[in-house]
């Protein structure tokens, strides 16, 4: 956690009554991540977000990436939870919910580390209680045929589109993101269409629009993928 980069966009996000998604690692052993030493009021933090209505989101377990599997999305190679059997993911996730449920963390949704999991993965969250999750490209928030709610996270960057639900994934070491005053910017500008997610559960309560979502997720995971081609092919990714 870069906490200095962090205490400025939390303080941005106050200051504009924005209630993020907030993904938690529980047990965080992946080094990429230790960016700083550990905080011992960490804890106290994340219960001071959930008092404020923001949504915590469960994010793997150890952030550890122990397979190769590309999953159900397909965009990444890399997966903690992806192709282990049930019996595996479920402990894990068990483990993980556990830790949060020590410190009184109560996660409303799955965010896959790596955007990577499989149809184990979301059984094992379903039986475990969780049933909604933030992932997939679809155009609108959509219940699938085992009961599970996907809220779809399309974005790395903040654009305007006509229509649909666009979620934005950021991560505070991203050189674009941690500019604090470009992320302030951004925020002003797209406040007036900024929700959170009691407001889409409110808003989209079934899937109306099925067929329309898996047309638009196959269209736009194409051209996603020409586009990171495109982007690695010029040296920029």
């Amino acid at each position: 956690m870069c906490w200095a980069t962090w205490n400025e966009i939390e303080r941005i996000l106050i200051a504009n009554d924005v209630r993020p998604i907030l993904a938690v690692v529980p047990d965080n052993r992946d080094p990429e991540l230790k960016r700083e030493p550990p905080k011992s009021n960490f804890w106290d933090r994340v219960r001071d977000w959930q008092e404020r209505g923001w949504t915590i989101a469960l994010h793997g377990y150890q952030h550890l990436y122990v397979t190769r599997s590309r999953g159900l999305i397909g965009l990444n190679q890399y997966s903690e939870f992806a192709g282990l059997d049930y019996g595996e993911q479920y402990s894990k996730l068990a483990a993980g919910l556990q830790i949060l449920d020590v410190e009184r963390v109560h996660p409303q949704l799955w965010v896959a580390p790596a955007h990577t999991f499989d149809s184990q993965t979301l059984k094992a969250l379903r039986a475990l209680a969780i049933t909604d999750i933030s992932d997939g490209f679809g155009l609108y928030p959509h219940t699938d045929s085992d009961g599970t709610y996907w809220i779809p996270q399309q974005l790395g960057r903040f654009h305007f589109f006509p229509t649909g639900l666009w979620t934005v994934c950021i991560h505070i070491d991203d050189p674009v993101h941690a500019d604090t005053r470009m992320f302030a910017r951004h925020i002003d500008k797209f406040r007036p269409f900024i929700t959170d997610v009691s407001e889409v559960k409110r808003r989209y309560p079934v899937n109306r629009c099925y067929a329309l979502n898996r047309a638009w997720a196959t269209a736009f995971r194409w051209t996603k993928g020409l586009r990171q081609h495109a982007f690695r092919g010029a040296g920029v990714s």
